[in-house]
């Protein structure tokens, strides 16, 4: 009888330990086990890296480390550590923590009006893991650029402005041969054979885009801009396109950075492909990357006779468009009249005001 009470007694001891094991282990694995104060933020874990490194990034957020490895190594976490780009939320328990750093969540990737391939990789060098110099190594690798019939002028062509999913861990040479292969889904046979119905190879088409592009902000005005560009190829007049000078004279000047508002007679005289004054055709390359609506356009222009434009003094944002240089002179001497007009009323002002 004694014997059973013992044996009875030493159960529920061991039920007890068990369960009180049990409702340790459950809190080592299912209790909150993080220490910040953001409601969520992202944690990247680079390529290659070693479980400990992986300790390292994360402890600064992490309020029992024993407790996470435990979860960590029981899920076989250190064997298998993802690089990425990985949600952290407050309140998080180690299972959750682990689960998580097995969850790589994408980064959407928009650009647009970005002005050279250095401001694109900036830009995206910026939201991956690949920085800015690996991009531009890549983008520049003679190999690629032979093999697609691209040169360091017209690369930035392959990256068509949109919005994109890439994993934050993407190397510089899978954003490259993902930016080829959208450009090649973009220009289709529809678009090729537009393009070449004018005389113009996708590139070209995308370079004479960038033109109108920084000719115009408004979209609705952009296909008569594109014709006329198209009339002077057409008659091999030159361009004579402002946005190409003030390209030129930014490479001159080694400076992407300086605001240019105006083009001055001595900046026509720029000794540069890209000054469309001087050089017949095209430039070697866009002076920016166009928006798909530039693109079409180019490829979609409108059907007139003009040669010349210059911006409207009735119609703000919008030009003024000739069939002739003398209707052009009127247009322009409207324009100048206008602007200098501007000038003398802000000088006015200023003396005004330092006469106070």
């Amino acid at each position: 009888m004694k014997s059973k009470k013992i044996a009875s007694i030493v159960s529920i001891v061991v039920i007890l330990a068990l369960l009180i094991y049990g409702y340790k282990l459950y809190k080592d694995i299912f209790s909150e086990n993080t220490k910040f104060t953001e409601s969520e933020f992202f944690v990247h874990i680079p390529t290659d890296a070693t479980y400990e490194e992986v300790k390292t990034i994360i402890s600064p957020f992490i309020e029992n480390m024993d407790r996470f490895e435990m979860v960590a190594n029981k899920r076989s976490y250190p064997e298998n550590v993802k690089s990425g780009r990985f949600l952290f939320k407050k309140g998080m328990s180690s299972f959750d923590l682990v689960k998580t750093l097995r969850q790589n969540v994408p980064v959407k990737l928009a650009f647009n009006n970005q002005e050279r391939l250095e401001n694109v990789a900036g830009r995206v060098g910026s939201q991956i893991e690949a920085d800015s110099i690996s991009l531009m190594k890549t983008f520049k690798d003679s190999t690629f650029l032979k093999e697609n019939g691209l040169t360091e002028d017209d690369v930035i062509s392959i990256c068509i402005p949109n919005t994109y999913e890439f994993y934050w861990n993407t190397s510089a040479e899978k954003f490259r041969d993902k930016m080829i292969k959208e450009y090649r889904k973009f220009w289709n046979e529809e678009r090729i054979a537009k393009a070449a119905k004018l005389g113009l190879t996708p590139i070209q088409a995308t370079t004479l885009a960038s033109i109108v592009h920084k000719e115009t902000v408004k979209k609705d005005e952009r296909p008569r801009v594109a014709r006329v560009y198209l009339n002077r190829l057409k008659l091999e007049m030159p361009l004579q396109a402002d946005p190409t000078v003030i390209f030129a004279k930014k490479k001159q000047l080694a400076n992407f950075d300086t605001i240019i508002k105006r083009v001055y007679f001595n900046d026509l005289k720029i000794n540069s492909p890209y000054n469309t004054y001087v050089y017949t055709g095209l430039p070697p390359g866009p002076i920016a990357m166009p928006d798909i609506t530039a693109i079409e356009a180019v490829l979609n222009p409108e059907e007139n006779d003009y040669l010349y434009f210059c911006a409207s003094v009735t119609n703000f944002g919008y030009h003024e468009f000739a069939t002739t240089l003398s209707q052009h002179a009127v247009n322009r001497k409207k324009y100048v009249d206008w602007l200098n007009k501007q000038v003398l009323e802000k000088q006015t002002l200023e003396q005004q005001a330092s006469d106070k």
